[in-house]
């Protein structure tokens, strides 16, 4: 095979493969949208187990999620709505 056919293969493969990475739809992950909403229930601050919380949600453990913020005073429902406004943001 004469290098400039090999070149050009290399070359087409690894645009094929750079092409399918970034024509990916990019996972959004959505922490603001949690906090904000365990602001709508009262809480002041958002403290790092906030923080750490929603990020678990974003990570789909959205068992951990809610029991971290159900720790951290947040009523079981919105705790639930939150962690899963993490995990699946609107679009």
């Amino acid at each position: 095979m004469r290098t400039s056919a090999r070149t050009a293969g290399v070359l087409t493969g690894l645009a094929l493969a750079l092409g399918g990475v970034f024509a990916a739809p990019a996972a959004h992950a959505d922490i603001p949208a949690c906090t904000n909403m365990v602001q709508q229930t009262g809480v002041v601050e958002v403290s790092d187990t906030v923080r750490t919380a929603c990020t678990q949600g974003v990570h789909a453990d959205l068992q951990g999620c809610v029991s971290a913020l159900t720790g951290a005073g947040v009523p079981g429902g919105a705790a639930n709505g939150a962690c899963r406004m993490a995990a699946n943001p609107p679009s």
